[in-house]
């Protein structure tokens, strides 16, 4: 018989005699059958190594997940992967790696330093132009919110938009907080409670902080992204942040900007160069390409960007309810509901087409991080096999 791994969700309110109670109600079973506690985010790592059996060695039936005390809970490893939950945290910060890493790590280990387990940093991509970076985060939805917010207040405590020089629009320290669901049992409505829960918990823990809600967690409204950083003035040059009216948190402090916190299905970035310093012609090939204009490709939002002595077509790849309009384009479900993305191959030839029309060729194509089915796969991986610095097993993108 294969060995069974489960961990046990405590509330806050668990106390020591809570835990002996836990060990009381296991018993031995066959040889190969054993329970080790996966999550301990409310003790330190000494609280646990009083009962040292429960992380070694001591056998336990499987279904004491049946167990009705409303103090814990227990699950199989498998149900971690069934409730992953991602987030692809954008700060405002790319040419100091320490500070990025410093951040990145904050979201797998606890202050004292061990690991946050059921957590994993999957990739770091840093844009040294733009200034900015994307950590890709993934934990289940029963702890996204802490690993998040963790990695949130290394961000904030460090990163001072007073100084803050890049050719990427940005209004925060910490700019954008999404959500997305890459497990079977994890739905939108879920993901959009649990941003709104974070977003309240951040400006609560850093007094200065603000941010606005987009997505699923824009309830009753559900307004999209892009709307919600129109009505803030997130596309403008030059920000009044004291005329900024934030869904959650008072008037931003300068050093802290405002936060966009938010939860929907899975958005992609997939970013092109063109051979060109002419932002016209960006603005041109923008403007064909997204989804509200005419022939433009469905769920794709757009923004051109002069990036390293050339112009970048930088897009955001949302997904989109329903069947897809191609049999090859890739679809994954939430909660049973399919939902399709334009293929990053078929955005790159777009914009090739379309820059051609005035004499632009284009340099090549980036992925910023994963697709959402890559993101899934490799979550699987690492969370099963405990590598919380995946992101150091893997080779990052770095433009």
């Amino acid at each position: 018989m294969q060995n069974t791994d489960y961990f046990v969700l405590y509330r806050r309110t668990m106390t020591r005699l809570d835990l002996k109670a836990l060990c009381a109600h296991a018993r031995p079973v066959r040889k190969f059958e054993r329970f080790r506690v996966f999550e301990t985010r409310w003790w330190d790592d000494g609280d646990l190594k009083d009962f040292g059996p429960i992380t070694q060695s001591l056998q336990f039936l499987p279904h004491l997940g049946s167990v009705t005390s409303p103090r814990f809970r227990v699950m199989s490893l498998s149900a971690v992967t069934r409730r992953m939950v991602t987030c692809l945290l954008n700060i405002s910060e790319a040419r100091n790696r320490d500070i990025v890493d410093k951040v990145a790590r904050a979201a797998v280990f606890h202050k004292h330093g061990g690991w946050r387990e059921g957590s994993t940093v999957l990739n770091i991509f840093n844009d040294h132009g733009y200034n900015r970076s994307v950590i890709t985060i993934v934990a289940s939805i029963d702890d996204i919110g802490e690993a998040v917010l963790s990695a949130c207040e290394q961000a904030l405590d460090m990163i001072d938009m007073r100084g803050h020089v890049g050719a990427h629009p940005c209004m925060g320290a910490v700019d954008l907080v999404p959500l997305y669901p890459l497990g079977e049992d994890v739905g939108l409505e879920e993901c959009g409670r649990e941003a709104r829960e974070l977003a309240g918990r951040l400006t609560r823990r850093v007094p200065g902080t603000a941010a606005f809600y987009f997505g699923m967690a824009d309830d009753p409204s559900h307004r999209g992204l892009a709307q919600r950083r129109k009505e803030v003035g997130w596309f403008r040059n030059n920000h009044d942040l004291s005329r900024v009216r934030p869904d959650v948190g008072g008037t931003p402090e300068s050093r802290y900007g405002l936060t966009g916190v938010g939860a929907s299905p899975y958005v992609m970035n997939c970013n092109v160069t063109l051979g060109t310093q002419d932002l016209n012609v960006g603005h041109r090939v923008a403007a064909s390409l997204r989804e509200s204009s005419p022939g433009g490709i469905p769920g794709v939002q757009v923004l051109a960007l002069p990036h390293e002595g050339a112009v970048e077509i930088a897009c955001n790849v949302e997904s989109v309810p329903g069947a897809p309009p191609a049999d090859h384009w890739p679809t994954f479900s939430i909660r049973g509901q399919q939902f399709w993305h334009a293929p990053a191959s078929l955005i790159s030839t777009h914009v090739k087409q379309l820059a051609g029309r005035y004499g632009v060729v284009t340099k090549g194509t980036v992925l910023v991080g994963f697709t959402p089915q890559e993101c899934k796969g490799l979550a699987v991986q690492a969370i099963t096999q405990g590598i919380g610095e995946y992101w150091k097993h893997q080779r990052a993108i770095f433009m």
